[in-house]
């Protein structure tokens, strides 16, 4: 289903700028997005978690990420970078008679794997998007190292509450270590935009719209034939929530 007049939120189409978002409508919203992907081989799929009804969106992609290796002044690093810099810390060594020690921190600019993962809060009746990075040799990225791939013009936004908008939890339907964008400011961008939608009669799909928004923030690019051909809104009966019926595979 579409989030259009009224749809993908709780209630009258006046209760629309509430922005909330019933499980249902969520699959619906995903089989529609999906739909698309496929169409642009653009790589999302859906992920049913094994022995249960629940699932969620999938997508991988390679892209570039800023990541960090120690190494004492006579150090080399086996990692391949396209780019470095480096700097200096010293700090003081207390088993070191000799006092400070240095330390050469190299920051590089290095092809990273990411995973992301569109799922439904049941608490704050909104999507949320899961991701984790990981280099082409296999390790982790850490939360310092996402922090830094974010672009800087999102970065300069964020930076007075960096640790809140992306952390690291357990994965609610894998129970593994992912990133996650914090859904806390989700009504707070997407009220006007749903309000426009309403007072325009335009078809919303609130993933495509949602998306949009928080993708580019860690590295997640939203092609824009997704926002300009948004489909009519199927005319199905209200049932339970079932995930979309493209690209599912079992988790």
């Amino acid at each position: 289903m579409v989030v259009g007049v009224g749809d993908g939120v709780r209630g009258t189409h006046r209760e629309m700028s509430s922005c909330f978002l019933d499980e249902e409508t969520f699959c619906q919203c995903c089989q529609l997005f999906l739909q698309h992907s496929h169409s642009l081989c653009d790589g999302w799929s859906w992920q049913q978690v094994k022995g249960s009804e629940e699932g969620y969106l999938r997508k991988t992609t390679l892209g570039t990420g800023r990541t960090r290796c120690n190494q004492d002044q006579q150090g080399t690093s086996s990692d391949q970078h396209q780019e470095r810099t480096f700097s200096l810390s010293f700090h003081d060594d207390d088993d070191d008679d000799d006092g400070a020690v240095c330390c050469i921190q190299e920051e590089s600019s290095s092809v990273v794997q990411y995973e992301y993962h569109i799922l439904y809060s049941c608490s704050y009746q909104t999507p949320v998007l899961y991701f984790r990075a990981s280099t082409l040799e296999g390790r982790s990225l850490c939360l310092e190292e996402v922090w830094d791939s974010v672009h800087p013009n999102y970065r300069q936004r964020l930076q007075h509450r960096p640790w809140d908008t992306i952390t690291q939890q357990e994965h609610p339907l894998l129970g593994q270590s992912f990133f996650v964008l914090h859904p806390c400011r989700t009504e707070e961008f997407m009220k006007p935009v749903l309000k426009a939608a309403l007072e325009e009669h335009r078809q919303v799909n609130y993933i495509v719209t949602w998306l949009s928004v928080v993708g580019p923030v860690v590295g997640l690019d939203v092609p824009l034939s997704y926002c300009t051909q948004v489909p009519e809104p199927p005319h199905t009966p209200s049932s339970s929530p079932q995930p979309p019926a493209l690209g599912t595979k079992p988790g």
